[in-house]
C-alpha cells in the first residue's frame, strides 16, 4: 500500500465510528473472526480498544493484521483502523 493510498483511507476513516470494541479479554479467536467478517463486508473498519484492555493498541493492531491478512491504516490513541481489499466486490477505489 502506498502512502497516498494510506492517506486516502485515513481521510475516509475520519468520519467513521468504531464498529468493534476490544475489552478485557483482548484478542480471542471469536473476535478475530468478527474482524474478518467485518472486513469482508466493509473493507475499511475502525476498532475501539477499551480502557480495561491492558494490551498496547499498536501490538493489537499488528496481531490483528497478521491474523486477518489485512493492513493497518493507522493507530491513533486507542483507535485502530484496518483495511482489506475485497477482490470480488471492491467498495473502495484508489
Amino acid at each position: 500500500m502506498t502512502s497516498k493510498n494510506r492517506a486516502y483511507l485515513r481521510g475516509l476513516a475520519m468520519t467513521m465510528d468504531p464498529i468493534l470494541s476490544i475489552g478485557k479479554a483482548s484478542l480471542t479467536p471469536e473476535f478475530c473472526e468478527s474482524v474478518r467478517e467485518a472486513l469482508a463486508k466493509r473493507e475499511l473498519i475502525k476498532i475501539n480498544v477499551l480502557k480495561n484492555c491492558l494490551d498496547d493498541p499498536k501490538i493489537i493492531a499488528e496481531t490483528l493484521s497478521e491474523r486477518t491478512n489485512s493492513e493497518v491504516v493507522q493507530v491513533i490513541g486507542r483507535k485502530i483502523t484496518l483495511y482489506k481489499r475485497n477482490n470480488e466486490k471492491p467498495r473502495i477505489e484508489f
